[in-house]
């Protein structure tokens, strides 16, 4: 049999080994100019030009104006959204008559794609920051609303007549009932806005950007530099995935009693 700590090393190296496959892949195809019918390698830059496209960047002053760019429209959009889908969905999942008031507007509302709110945004708002800001906010909305809607849903019904044959007020119910027991639905709602954000902010940033990660990565494709592109999508999937990876830590925190699938 193998051994506990075996088994735990091989966990770790698993996913380093499908993300150098994943290169490794990558390098066969763009070196050897694969033509595969519907996709073609042809033009796709070889890792190591990505590389040095990459370390060129680093080295340029100008990271630090894109990443400062897109990271405060992510943080400003995502904050807004987040205090307004949390509050919104504890409400709407909590009383009927905000459910019936509420809900139709925003399904009807919800469905519409992030790029096709640009131009009205930019209608909206006198300064093309307010926009790209209002985007991200509407990418990272409607994640959070309804899986807050859908954990207050998932509350115990016996819990809240408990805590009210216990003398808690409406309010304290909220607070010391509803939302904790709501909180991994609403953790996984802010993960997914998060995801969002960052994608609708590169929609926004290609259209009204002057800088930012996504504008970067639209500059580089009208140029045709092609490594840079690659560069800047990478910058996304990093920025991305750390972005979430914070929350789900700041979650575990919060939530100490809560193990997903029953973990110790």
């Amino acid at each position: 049999m193998t051994a506990p700590g075996q088994q735990s090393v091989a966990r770790r190296a698993l996913p380093l080994l499908s993300l150098i496959v994943c290169v490794l892949l990558w390098h066969v195809a763009s070196s050897r100019h694969l033509h595969l019918g519907l996709v073609t390698f042809q033009n796709v830059p070889q890792p190591l030009e990505v590389v040095h496209a990459a370390w060129d960047l680093f080295q340029s002053p100008k990271l630090q104006n894109h990443l400062g760019a897109s990271l405060g429209r992510v943080a400003s959009g995502f904050l807004v959204a987040a205090a307004l889908g949390v509050g919104l969905g504890l409400a709407i999942g909590r009383f009927r008559w905000v459910r019936e008031t509420l809900m139709p507007p925003l399904e009807v509302a919800r469905p519409i794609p992030a790029v096709a709110w640009i131009p009205l945004s930019i209608l909206m708002f006198p300064s093309s920051e307010g926009s790209m800001i209002f985007i991200t906010f509407v990418g990272a909305l409607f994640p959070i609303l309804l899986n807050t809607i859908h954990g207050v849903h998932g509350v115990d019904p016996r819990l809240i007549a408990s805590a009210r044959s216990l003398g808690t007020r409406r309010w304290a119910i909220f607070a010391r009932v509803i939302l904790p027991a709501a909180a991994p639905s609403v953790l996984t709602g802010l993960s997914i806005g998060m995801g969002t954000c960052w994608f609708c902010l590169v929609t926004a940033e290609m259209i009204s950007g002057q800088y930012g990660i996504g504008y970067y990565t639209w500059e580089s494709y009208t140029v045709q530099n092609y490594a840079n592109i690659i560069v800047g999508m990478l910058l996304i999937g990093l920025l991305g995935m750390g972005s979430s990876a914070l929350l789900h830590r700041a979650g575990q925190a919060l939530m100490p009693w809560y193990r997903p699938g029953g973990r110790p």
